[in-house]
């Protein structure tokens, strides 16, 4: 499990529980609720959230590097 949360290949079921338990986490909704979603939808949604998350980590480092001059 490890290992597929980190890049690593993994057998599906595997890749399937992290893609539900990640989208759930990032929406605040239910594991259910996005197994009901459509596959495309979950897709979208899922590169929502991580050009969301890249942003995020781009501020944080432009922060830090102005807080440290």
């Amino acid at each position: 499990m490890r290992g597929a949360i980190r890049g690593s290949k993994s057998d599906p079921k595997i890749a399937s529980l992290i893609v539900v338990y990640s989208l759930s986490k990032a929406l605040g909704i239910s594991p259910l609720e996005v197994y009901k979603m459509p596959m495309s939808l979950v897709k979208d949604l899922l590169i929502v959230h991580k050009e969301v998350e890249e942003l995020q980590a781009e501020e944080i480092d432009k922060a830090m590097k102005k807080s440290k001059m």
